[in-house]
């Protein structure tokens, strides 16, 4: 593949913040992929940019990028993205580091460009010829903890439907469908509630978490879906205990096992994701052991895409299913290490949006041509639907929606 050009510039975000674009300028076009940025952030995630903060790393995207100007480069299949990231590593070494935003953004659009070199799709590009798997989707309907910003927000972060449906336009049209009736649940109980959205255009409420509970259980017997909760808890975490601000209660680590347990079973909860501290992998091990059979145990700030954590949630069996946040990491090489490290621990993969999102929706190509399980992505918003709206196209492509 002959580069013409490569180079990156700042963009913003969902949440109006500074990102990064990469461009990849061939004789077959312009390619680009943005990154996303988190809001909640595990503590053992890559950092997004160099420590000298976005400019910096801007700049130092834009001196190797010219190694590839002008270039004839390998990249004939995926695999092949390893002499990159080897080039850019030793890069790294001599002049520092870009950080994950920015080696997700170029890697990323190489792969656009390389895809359309010999005419197939991204998610294609990285299958190679593997089963094809369209993943669920797992929406945020009502929106608590970090990404929120009412008075007397729950203290969960995410409040979750998941369909299960044999298409994913199906899936989607039910989601939709229940997050307008949650609307007018929360109406009803709220009644001074001002209709409004979150980071993730979930809605936002000051509702307390088991009356949200009771409005998703409700809602998703009607259309037929699964609930789940991103507890996100260590944001909610504090020398030892779990301080819940909604109805000002605070619950050691035995009480707090005994909460989710509780909730597990009154609202037959199919998705609990960071339930637990995000240090804490005996107490996730406990769950998986009090044999809630149907009930994924999901790490995302436990796991941060860090594959020697993933290995030590194996280890602990802490875990059976996985969030993957491709920008966490930064090395698509790695996540390919790590997906297939999953795969082989019978791990369910869940590719994930962050909540200050962009228009890219390459995320959609990422979890189709990685086999993921399920991607999260929102419900609402122009940059959930973008990625929701991919896998839509891609489906009915195949003759499958």
């Amino acid at each position: 593949m002959f580069i013409n050009e490569v180079k990156g510039r700042i963009i913003k975000n969902s949440r109006g913040e500074i990102s990064i674009e990469v461009i990849v300028k061939t004789l077959k076009g312009n390619f680009s992929s943005s990154a996303p940025s988190g809001k909640s952030k595990g503590k053992y995630e890559a950092p997004d940019y160099n420590e000298r903060g976005i400019n910096f790393s801007l700049r130092l995207l834009n001196e190797f990028c010219l190694k590839l100007k002008n270039k004839n480069i390998t990249l004939q299949k995926f695999d092949d993205l390893k002499n990159i990231e080897d080039q850019l590593k030793l890069f790294e070494k001599e002049f520092g580091v870009l950080g994950a935003n920015v080696t997700y953004a170029l890697e990323v659009s190489l792969l656009k460009a390389a895809s359309k070199e010999i005419d197939k799709e991204l998610w294609d590009f990285i299958l190679e010829n593997k089963k094809i798997q369209i993943p669920m989707p797992v929406g945020n309907c009502i929106g608590g903890g970090m990404h929120s910003h009412t008075n007397k927000k729950p203290d969960f972060q995410e409040f979750l439907f998941i369909p299960n449906e044999k298409t994913f336009s199906n899936a989607f049209t039910k989601m939709f469908r229940a997050y307008e009736l949650v609307k007018r649940e929360i109406k009803t109980l709220e009644k001074q509630w001002i209709i409004k959205t979150n980071d993730e255009k979930a809605w936002q409420t000051d509702l307390s978490n088991e009356l949200c509970l009771d409005i998703l259980k409700t809602v998703a017997d009607k259309f037929g879906l699964r609930i789940g909760l991103d507890f996100a808890a260590s944001t909610f975490f504090s020398n030892g205990e779990y301080i819940y601000k909604n109805k000002a209660m605070v619950r050691d680590k035995e009480a707090h096992l005994e909460y989710i347990n509780l909730l597990i079973k009154r609202y037959d909860l199919f998705y609990i994701e960071d339930p637990i501290n995000e240090e804490d992998f005996l107490s996730f091990s406990r769950l998986i052991s009090f044999k809630n059979s149907n009930t994924l145990i999901v790490g995302d700030d436990l796991t941060a895409t860090h594959i020697d954590r993933i290995k030590k949630s194996i280890m602990h069996k802490s875990i059976n299913a996985v969030i993957i946040k491709p920008n966490q990491n930064g090395y698509l090489m790695q996540i390919k290490e790590i997906v297939e490290l999953c795969k082989k621990n019978n791990l369910k993969i869940i590719f994930s949006h962050r909540s200050g999102e962009t228009m890219d929706d390459a995320l959609a190509d990422l979890a189709i041509g990685f086999q993921a399980d399920f991607i999260k992505t929102g419900i609402n918003g122009r940059e959930r639907l973008i990625k929701l709206r991919r896998i839509i196209e891609i489906e009915k492509s195949l003759g499958l929606g």
